[in-house]
């Protein structure tokens, strides 16, 4: 393996952030986690139907530093 290989090796993210969709109305919303994390659920606030829905992970977005 050469050197030059080594040196320019790009490092992954510690951080991702992905799309959260409510399961009721289809809000969504960007959250961050971590990259080696399991997939996000949580319960918040919709304010589509003025009340708290479950929003589960849908997709990935892009890889932050």
């Amino acid at each position: 393996m050469f050197l030059t290989n080594v040196l320019l090796k790009k490092t992954k993210s510690k951080f991702i952030m992905v799309v959260m969709e409510s399961a009721v109305s289809g809000h969504k919303f960007n959250a961050i986690r971590e990259r080696l994390a399991d997939k996000l659920e949580l319960i918040r606030f919709d304010p589509y139907i003025q009340h708290e829905s479950l929003y589960k992970e849908r997709k990935k977005i892009r890889s932050l530093k």
